[in-house]
């Protein structure tokens, strides 16, 4: 039996319905391809109001930005939406298997777009002013800071690239918080930017941004920064043995320049298969993964 004739067949497997996932759709769906989106509905951005970066969608509320996408792409007759989970793939003969609920898909070709979930420092506050009120990309929300009072909550020497970059949007204090020691050469280059280092360790974050310190002592900001690790929000692209790359923040899926993993016919887009991304970067792949992945069936290997 091919993949042509098996029940819930496609030519391309989508998964994940975000950002990255709705863009390799859209051109899976402009090249007429039968084309299967499979969506678990968990964003990595659903907790920020705004997304900003996008041309043409700068300040939009990301579920708009994902609502309007998945709109326009259903319009494509040759697209089905599945809500759910893809909890295992394996490759078939001449293609690839999806398991949905249990439920067997098939396709010649999967786009793996299925993201990523921060794990964040464990800190009392923090977690529920991600994305509000506590950051980790300036060039998504320190704009909005509008040169204000910015803190840096440290989670090691990564932070300080953050430490470094954040007065560029308004007046910074660098928590150390017992994780990191900058050295001489680093306290004379923090001092060149204006950073304020503070060492005492962080106790909790009240209010909207407000820094609470060892003995009580509270300090207001505009916005927190800091530093999350990553990893897959999906078992798909281990079991079907791709290969990953490391990074300071995690391991991602990794690629090639047409963003096709080590297996071939498996794509993988977003931030699922880039070290750092946002959601212009996360469209960008996606248009990629799709083009690359339709060209794939009409010139397979030899």
């Amino acid at each position: 039996m091919t993949i042509e004739t098996m029940p819930n067949s496609f030519d391309a497997i989508v998964v994940g319905g975000s950002y990255a996932g709705l863009s390799a759709a859209l051109i899976l769906a402009r090249a007429r391809q039968r084309v299967l989106v499979v969506d678990a509905g968990l964003r990595r951005n659903r907790f920020a109001k705004a997304a900003h970066g996008f041309l043409g969608q700068d300040g939009r509320a990301p579920g708009a930005i994902v609502a309007d996408g998945k709109a326009q792409l259903l319009a494509y007759p040759n697209v089905q939406w599945l809500d759910g989970d893809a909890t295992r793939a394996e490759a078939a003969n001449d293609g690839f298997i999806a398991h949905v609920a249990d439920r067997p898909y098939h396709a010649k070709r999967l786009v793996l777009a299925t993201g990523v979930v921060d794990e964040l420092p464990e800190l009392e506050g923090l977690a529920e002013r991600w994305g509000r009120s506590v950051f980790h990309c300036p060039y998504c929300h320190g704009y909005e800071l509008n040169e204000g009072r910015i803190g840096i909550l440290a989670v090691g020497p990564l932070s300080m690239h953050h430490a470094m970059m954040l007065p560029d949007w308004g007046k910074v204090t660098f928590f150390t918080n017992e994780t990191f020691e900058p050295d001489e050469t680093e306290r004379i280059a923090l001092a060149t930017k204006g950073v304020i280092i503070e060492p005492r360790r962080v106790e909790r974050i009240v209010e909207t941004a407000t820094v609470e310190l060892s003995g009580g002592q509270r300090i207001a900001f505009d916005g927190l920064f800091t530093a999350s690790r990553i990893h897959m929000a999906s078992p798909l692209a281990e079991q079907l043995g791709c290969a990953f790359e490391d990074s300071p923040m995690g391991s991602f899926i990794r690629t090639d320049a047409m963003k096709e993993t080590s297996v071939p016919g498996v794509f993988a887009c977003g931030d699922a298969a880039r070290m750092a991304g946002n959601v212009a970067l996360a469209v960008g792949d996606g248009t990629m993964a799709g083009f690359s992945a339709h060209r794939s069936m009409l010139f397979p290997a030899q």
